[in-house]
């Protein structure tokens, strides 16, 4: 496509999937270093022209995830400054995104804040993927294209041709995540109900629907200690499921997951790379992983955003 005023351009959180998203778009990748002074601090250089253009900064907000929250603002104002005619703000992953209202006197709502200061920044349009919460959406007063992964995820698993499947939920939250797939792949649903007594640790309860002899394939937003995918999959294997599969779109993988669901009973932990998974942390472990690149579908967003046509209808 003609990319003269449309400029693609990207923090140090992702630059491997900004790289395929430029390819896929047919831009280069604009010249963006992020360095640091000697205490830490933040610098940003924009080494080409961004006057009167459509910039799109890819910026997923991982590990670190408050420095690269940082970097993102930094480059939306500079771009802001540099007299951009829209900043649109690609964010594969939202951090965050689990406090997204109270829940006990005094909690802060910091999905909010986050989006408040994305806008303070100079962002114009955010383009997310798979918010851990539909209603953060909301926070944000610039328009939002809301992006979902589950396709790529379906299709994945419709070309494995698996017979007597049935998709599961991990909780009752994810219930509707988890009916999109099955009804993709036309398989009956699952529920795996349980109790959180404490902030990453969770504890099955029950199991609704059956399993029994059926391969199992887990769904949900992101994976994070690996701690209720691995219990849940011991609870389908014990209900007598046939095997196990999970997926998901971020793969958070904080602390020791990466090792945690290669001992597990799981087949094959399949995911996207909204977020980098260092391959060299997974060495010696069980080659039971699978990446798939959301850069197509980031990339047809931003042709469509460029080209005033709808992204919604890549869903329907």
């Amino acid at each position: 496509m003609n990319g003269e005023d449309l400029k693609i351009f990207c923090g140090s959180s992702n630059r491997e999937l900004a790289e395929e998203i430029a390819q896929y778009v047919g831009v280069p990748l604009g010249e963006c270093e992020a360095s640091r002074f000697s205490d830490g601090e933040i610098s940003i250089s924009i080494r080409e022209s961004v006057r009167g253009t459509n910039a799109f900064l890819i910026q997923p907000l991982c590990r670190p995830i408050n420095d690269n929250i940082l970097e993102l603002l930094i480059i939306i104002d500079a771009l802001r400054r540099a007299s951009a005619q829209s900043i649109n703000a690609v964010i594969p992953y939202y951090a965050y995104a689990r406090q997204d209202r109270k829940t006990r006197a005094r909690d802060p709502i910091t999905a909010k804040l986050l989006a408040d200061l994305i806008t303070s920044a100079g962002a114009n349009r955010v383009v997310a993927m798979d918010l851990h919460a539909g209603q953060i959406q909301g926070f944000f007063n610039v328009p939002l294209d809301h992006l979902t992964a589950l396709p790529i995820l379906a299709n994945y698993f419709y070309d494995k041709d698996i017979k007597n499947g049935v998709v599961v939920s991990p909780d009752l939250g994810g219930v509707t995540r988890a009916r999109d797939l099955a009804h993709r792949l036309r398989m009956p649903i699952a529920i795996i109900e349980k109790k959180r007594p404490s902030p990453n640790q969770s504890e099955v309860m029950n199991i609704i629907g059956d399993v029994k002899g059926k391969s199992a394939i887990f769904i949900d937003d992101m994976i994070d200690t690996g701690g209720s995918i691995t219990l849940g999959a011991e609870a389908l294997m014990q209900e007598g499921a046939k095997e196990v599969y999970a997926c998901c779109t971020h793969p958070v993988f904080s602390g020791k997951a990466l090792e945690k669901l290669s001992d597990s009973c799981i087949h094959e932990m399949v995911y996207t790379n909204s977020i980098p998974v260092d391959r060299g942390l997974r060495k010696g472990l069980r080659d039971c992983f699978k990446s798939l690149s959301v850069a197509p579908l980031i990339g047809e967003a931003i042709i469509r955003n460029q080209e005033k046509r709808s992204v919604s209808e890549l869903f329907d």
